[in-house]
């Protein structure tokens, strides 16, 4: 089954075979307040009463708002985040955004999508302390 677009048309989600969510923003975007929202909105109604580890692919974004930065501090359904990104910008916003905002869960930033993916699959008991990887 192919992602299902977020209102707002600027990402997709899908819940993969191996129970991570998979938000997906789309090229050279910019994610504004109503986009996050949206985002959440439609990973909390996937996911249900379920937490489900997430990885978010902003390899390509353009920008994150500090608007949009608040409302991915609010808790949703993901269990786990792991932000995926590929340039020394996506690591600059991923770092600003763990460093100003709380995150609602353990979150990690990635450049390897392999290791991203092993992150959330492990499991611990232990409490995490949000960071950058």
């Amino acid at each position: 089954m192919p992602a299902q677009r977020i209102d707002g048309g600027k990402a997709g989600l899908d819940l993969l075979p191996n129970g991570i969510l998979h938000l997906e923003w789309d090229r050279d975007c910019t994610i504004t307040a109503a986009d996050a929202e949206a985002a959440m909105l439609a990973v909390n109604t996937l996911a249900g009463a379920e937490g489900h580890p997430m990885l978010v692919d902003m390899e390509t974004t353009r920008t994150v708002t500090r608007e949009a930065r608040a409302v991915f501090a609010i808790p949703c359904a993901a269990s786990r985040i792991a932000l995926l990104g590929s340039s020394p910008v996506d690591r600059m916003i991923a770092n600003f955004f763990l460093g100003v905002n709380s995150p609602p869960c353990p979150t990690r930033f990635f450049t390897s999508r392999h290791l991203a993916v092993a992150w959330l699959q492990a499991t611990s008991g232990a409490q995490e302390r949000p960071e950058s990887a």
